[in-house]
């Protein structure tokens, strides 16, 4: 019986610092923008070849 009070203790503190990681990844911006990575890799830089010739 005691490793269930020791293992609800454990899973307690994994929630709370999954947590503080969310929140530290919401405050610093790392789901600001999702959708402009993957747009940005099917534009292509046509301006540039143009320049070229």
């Amino acid at each position: 019986m005691n490793i269930i009070y020791l293992l609800i203790i454990i899973s307690l503190v994994l929630i709370v610092v999954i947590f503080c990681f969310f929140l530290w990844a919401v405050r610093s911006g790392q789901f600001d923008d999702l959708e402009k990575p993957s747009h940005q890799i099917l534009m292509d830089n046509d301006d540039t070849a143009e320049k070229q010739d």
